[in-house]
């Protein structure tokens, strides 16, 4: 069952309901003036991300090192040996994450980014490991 609520002083009203349905896998929305949010259970959301968007990414490597990079993204790292360039890479997300929240939002070549942006704080370093090189460390 869908649980709806036109306003924010409804879903306050009813905010354990809306909590309760997100937990579930309910679709729970809130609307607010002509817009509405949909509240959604973090691991259920991250989960979804990491299936329909692989990261796709390239750690090749370079004369004494390795290089790693997401195709299409503003986001590589370098590091002496393949985990070194798997931990750089996941702070280099996160750097980027924190850079787009304060910056790059309303940066036409990174607004569609956001999904990047919400996986990567959806995402435990571990979690993001596994999204990019398909393995725990």
């Amino acid at each position: 069952m869908t649980v709806h609520f036109d306003s924010y002083t409804e879903a306050r009203a009813h905010f354990k309901d809306l909590l309760d349905a997100a937990d579930r896998g309910r679709v729970a929305t809130v609307r607010r003036d002509n817009r509405s949010t949909a509240v959604v259970d973090v691991e259920r959301l991250r989960y979804f991300m990491a299936t329909v968007c692989p990261s796709n990414a390239q750690v090749v490597a370079e004369g004494d090192g390795w290089s790693a990079f997401i195709p299409g993204l503003p986001v590589a790292a370098d590091g002496a040996t393949f985990d070194e360039a798997i931990n750089e890479m996941i702070d280099a997300l996160r750097e980027y994450a924190e850079d787009w929240q304060e910056r790059l939002l309303d940066a036409p070549n990174h607004a569609n980014n956001w999904g990047l942006v919400q996986f990567v704080g959806l995402s435990t370093d571990e979690q993001l490991r596994v999204w990019l090189v398909g393995r725990p460390q």
